[in-house]
């Protein structure tokens, strides 16, 4: 078994270790929840400030020329876009993640709309993460359309002649399970059908290849991997075969063609920049992009193989050492073994009956005692069941600042939780409103 001693070695040999010195982290603590938050980059503190006291405080609405607020949006987009597999003038950094799935999946039911006017069903995985499922319920409910829910072994048999759009986030949220985009797309391209792709748990973790893939539409979130913060502005790209084809729904002001013209009628911006829609968040894209910079730094060292390779290491290590020391506690592994269907997350289930009194699993509380001992993950509710939708304990690997001895003191942390039922206390079986 791996020993402290030779994760200490694996440190040492790290070629990516020096990009943890761009980060913040908080003493004492082992940060295993960058899959929902990222850690706060050393730039980004100092970098507001700068937009707030001069670029604004001083230099007041001479920013949007003088500090190139205007163009903020494109400029983050196409540093981005290298990392998942995009091209120049195809992503632009905006809105949410919600909001960019609004407008994707609506134009990407009216282009079904025109080419396929038959078909009236939006396919998305049951365990997708709900924010997505609540808009395409949304959308559904708007266009007399069916929103058809299916496992992760019945998407392919799904792509049938009904279908207009696929809808899938390529890591699964609660289990870290990866969709393979190409074989799936493809697959759906041969029914006639459309994709789109949350990437809120791939970009930065994994590597991505929208262009390879030949994948219609794209999201993604800014704040987890991408560590621009808590509500950090999310990302929409699309293909440009269909970037000019429809006006998407939020036609703003900045998605117009000339904003600054203040005419009364609507005429969409060229390819991407039609994908905005209000005054940009200036400040948030700032922090951004302080987040992004981390990536571009990371290039020389080995770019998005190497943080692969690295995160794959990691969360094999912590497989193997939970399986070898903690034992005995009703713990099951919900993520895939196979790298080529593993995100940058380990999940853990535990049986339903091992919670306090019997009750539950006590997934939660574990979580709350780690959390305690400054071994930072977070839990995911299950649907009380046996199945495949059990309580998950979550945990992420951000490999630009987790380490192999991170790694192994975590798990010497869960290990003390569990033989010493530390979970049972009281105080970690409270729950707070945000799990």
């Amino acid at each position: 078994m791996t020993t402290l001693q030779d994760c200490r070695a694996l440190d040492a040999q790290d070629p990516l270790a020096p990009l943890r010195a761009h980060f913040d982290l908080p003493p004492g603590v082992i940060y295993l929840d960058g899959n929902s938050l990222g850690v706060l980059p050393q730039a980004t503190a100092a970098r507001v400030a700068d937009v707030v006291t001069r670029e604004w405080g001083t230099d007041l609405i001479r920013s949007w020329n003088t500090a190139s607020w205007f163009d903020l949006p494109q400029r983050l987009g196409n540093q981005l876009a290298p990392f998942i597999g995009a091209g120049a003038d195809e992503v632009v950094c905006t809105d949410s993640t919600s909001i960019n799935l609004y407008k994707v999946l609506s134009a990407a039911l009216n282009i079904a709309r025109e080419e396929s006017p038959g078909r009236r069903r939006v396919v998305s995985e049951r365990s997708n993460f709900p924010t997505d499922l609540y808009i395409a319920e949304g959308l559904c409910k708007e266009r007399g359309l069916e929103l058809v829910l299916v496992e992760p072994e019945e998407i392919t048999a799904s792509l049938t002649g009904e279908v207009a759009v696929l809808m899938l986030t390529h890591v699964n949220y609660r289990t870290g399970a990866m969709h393979d985009m190409a074989a799936l797309t493809a697959a759906a391209h041969a029914a006639g059908i459309l994709t789109v792709w949350d990437l809120a748990h791939s970009a930065g973790a994994v590597p991505v290849d929208l262009q390879g893939a030949d994948a219609d539409f794209s999201i993604g979130c800014g704040y987890k991997y991408l560590n621009g913060g808590p509500g950090a502005p999310a990302f929409v790209w699309v293909h440009p075969r269909h970037a000019d084809r429809f006006w998407q729904p939020l036609s703003g002001w900045w998605g117009h063609a000339a904003p600054f013209q203040f005419t009364p009628g609507y005429q969409p911006a060229p390819g991407i920049t039609r994908y905005l829609c209000g005054t940009q968040p200036i400040i948030s894209l700032s922090a951004l992009q302080c987040g992004l910079d981390v990536f571009d730094a990371a290039q020389p060292l080995g770019g998005m193989a190497a943080l692969r390779a690295k995160s794959l290491a990691l969360t094999d290590l912590f497989i193997q050492l939970v399986q070898a020391r903690c034992g005995g506690h009703g713990l099951g592994l919900a993520t895939p073994r196979e790298h080529a269907r593993r995100g940058s997350q380990v999940c853990l289930t535990r049986d339903e009956g091992q919670g306090l009194h019997g009750q539950g699993s006590g997934a939660y509380a574990i979580v709350q005692a780690l959390i305690a001992r400054g071994v930072i993950g977070d839990f995911r509710k299950g649907d009380g069941g046996q199945g495949p939708h059990k309580d998950i304990l979550r945990f992420g690997f951000t490999p630009l600042y987790i380490g192999f001895e991170d790694v192994w003191n975590a798990v010497e942390h869960l290990r003390q939780v569990l033989d010493g039922a530390e979970w049972q206390r009281a105080e970690f079986n409270q729950i707070n409103a945000v799990t």
